[in-house]
């Protein structure tokens, strides 16, 4: 069996392939080119993150191919149903990244309570004349301990968050489309646990009305979960962090409820124009920015390429291929 990993795969995940006997190629082939290159080599798995895009024409032009592998949760460059259609296999990992994720919510949460991201611009700048106005300036901060987090989504990366919310002190309150409960397992470092029973509501202006923190963690979604009507609703000076995907969050309209003052901070690590965000949101010192780099940690590649790894020698032992 042939892997092409045209964006990659973690040391430990190649490993793991080639101890079974499966061959990985890990050529960057751009994506022009990917058709012309599985037919070549009679690649059987192709594995993408989110730069490579896996749609019709390469499902269709390449009749090798048996499973298609999406490093990650989301699968939006993915032509699923179509691939599942035509007998492919396709895989991802929807668990491996959650803690980097949600660990990176809270950076940007830590960021902007402490307005950490503006300090770092300005120190540069500014720290060597104007230290003592800085602090000043600064001094308005708050501590999440206390504070009410709310969660948008509650798949492993929403749990996450809830978790590490939790272990902070933090009330809890979770929105999603149906009501549901989950029993939340925190791991303690001597081996302790201690369980907690989490239950969402689908009632977004009860949800919305007193949370200081809010942290986006859906998939995809074809209109906006947070617009006017949502921002009106929430408490002034709310933070909101967005790791989940660019579009579910109108970023117009945020700028705006940002100048107002209902909105005290945000942060985005996903973009509506992504990967060139428009400048007024790069440029606006109440947010805090990173790049979409939610699942970029040694730690979560190391996961995500054991678990492509392991599913696909699952699949392979099912002699599917």
């Amino acid at each position: 069996m042939k892997v092409l990993a045209n964006d990659g795969i973690s040391e430990a995940g190649r490993k793991a392939l080639q101890d079974a006997g499966i061959e990985v190629l890990d050529n960057r082939v751009a994506q022009d080119h990917v058709i012309n290159f599985i037919n070549e080599n009679n690649v059987d798995v192709l594995l993408v993150r989110s730069a490579t895009k896996v749609r019709q024409d390469i499902i269709d032009a390449c009749p090798t191919l048996r499973i298609v592998g999406r490093g990650g949760i989301g699968m939006d460059n993915i032509d699923v149903d179509y691939a599942k259609t035509k007998g492919l296999k396709v895989i991802n990992t929807p668990n491996a990244s959650s803690k980097s994720v949600a660990e990176l919510v809270f950076g940007h949460f830590f960021a902007l309570a402490r307005f950490l991201h503006e300090s770092n611009r300005l120190m540069p700048l500014e720290g060597e004349t104007h230290f003592n106005a800085m602090k000043k300036s600064f001094s308005n901060a708050y501590e999440l301990s206390g504070k009410t987090l709310g969660v948008i989504g509650f798949g492993g990366i929403g749990q996450e968050v809830v978790k590490m919310g939790i272990a902070l002190g933090m009330k809890i309150k979770v929105l999603t489309r149906k009501p549901k409960t989950k029993v939340l397992t925190l791991d303690f470092f001597d081996g302790q646990t201690i369980n907690f029973e989490i239950s969402s509501t689908n009632d977004s202006d009860e949800f919305l009305k007193d949370v200081d923190f809010i942290s986006i963690n859906t998939p995809k979604t074809n209109e906006y979960i947070i617009d006017t009507a949502q921002f009106e609703k929430m408490k002034d000076g709310v933070y909101i962090v967005n790791t989940a995907r660019g579009g579910v969050i109108n970023e117009v309209t945020l700028i705006d409820f940002i100048e107002s003052g209902k909105v005290a901070g945000a942060a985005l690590d996903v973009f509506e124009n992504e990967p060139t965000p428009e400048l007024p949101l790069l440029m606006n010192p109440a947010l805090s920015l990173s790049p979409h780099v939610g699942g970029n940690t040694v730690d979560a590649q190391e996961k995500i390429g054991l678990e492509l790894a392991e599913q696909i020698i699952k699949l392979q032992k099912e002699t599917i291929l």
